[in-house]
């Protein structure tokens, strides 16, 4: 028999999760979902086929699995509401609640909890998410597996060992969409400015990004070796190569990055509170 999930929370990573689930033949009758909007558990069980509660306790009641699928701030009273329960049934907790550490989920909760931290990015919505998981010192090896098989169904997973790596997660893949999203905002303004219509531009520009990170997945090369490779001595990409080096973009994203983990770090402690 499959674990029984309940996610809190039925919003678009819920959603997000639970396609992938069934997508990959996970019973729908063992998934269900707990949110006070009845709009968002309906939204869910026409899509899905499976059981919604707007009250959690009644949700979390018979759950092998309690995903935590709410906005950061509101997870510590959600646990604070929960926590008597969780503390008779001692259920696998996965948050997917950005910037919370483990610690103080498991104070929330009432201690001696088995959690599952993870921080998973917005591709995850469409299944080719990036998800970055710590696991707590007193998880199985089955609710590891159990853990990773459902984040998978957003996509790729990665375990780090140490908690505080997930920052550099948050600033790497959490924030990272919105780097490549600005960076293909520039080509597309350039190519308009150099004389192309608008939409043209924008279909080069996506394409691009797309073929380029496609390459780049099923590729022996690194990107170092296709850089290099799709650069011809004293041809058009080499001239534009040269222009990053010399505007310093390495350093550019080196900089923003830094910036982005001690937000991260930051948005820990202020959450943690």
């Amino acid at each position: 028999m499959q674990a029984k999930i309940c996610f809190i929370g039925a919003g678009n990573m819920s959603r997000s999760l639970i396609g992938g689930l069934i997508q990959s033949g996970y019973p729908a009758n063992q998934i269900w979902a707990a949110d006070p909007s009845p709009q968002a558990l309906e939204s869910l069980k026409q899509s899905f086929s499976i059981k919604g509660f707007n009250d959690n306790l009644e949700a979390i009641d018979s759950a092998d699995i309690i995903v935590l699928a709410v906005k950061p701030q509101q997870l510590k009273p959600l646990c604070q509401s929960i926590a008597a329960k969780v503390q008779q049934t001692k259920p696998l907790i996965i948050s997917v609640a950005a910037g919370v550490q483990t610690a103080s989920i498991n104070s929330w909760l009432g201690s001696n909890q088995s959690i599952v931290r993870t921080m998973p990015n917005t591709p995850a919505l469409i299944q080719t998410g990036a998800t970055g998981l710590f696991a707590s010192n007193n998880i199985t090896p089955l609710q590891k597996d159990e853990a990773e098989n459902i984040l998978r169904a957003a996509g790729l997973t990665i375990w780090v060992t140490d908690e505080a790596q997930l920052d550099i997660v948050t600033a790497l893949s959490g924030s990272g969409p919105a780097y490549f999203f600005l960076f293909m905002e520039a080509m597309q303004s350039a190519g308009e400015k150099l004389g192309l219509d608008r939409k043209t531009a924008e279909l080069l520009t996506m394409q691009t990004a797309f073929g380029a990170a496609k390459m780049a997945l099923e590729s022996d090369d690194d990107c170092a070796t296709l850089r290099r490779k799709v650069t011809s001595p004293n041809g058009t990409t080499e001239r534009a190569i040269q222009s990053f080096e010399q505007n310093q973009l390495t350093l550019t994203v080196e900089k923003a990055m830094q910036a982005a983990h001690q937000r991260a770090q930051q948005l820990a402690k202020e959450l943690g509170e």
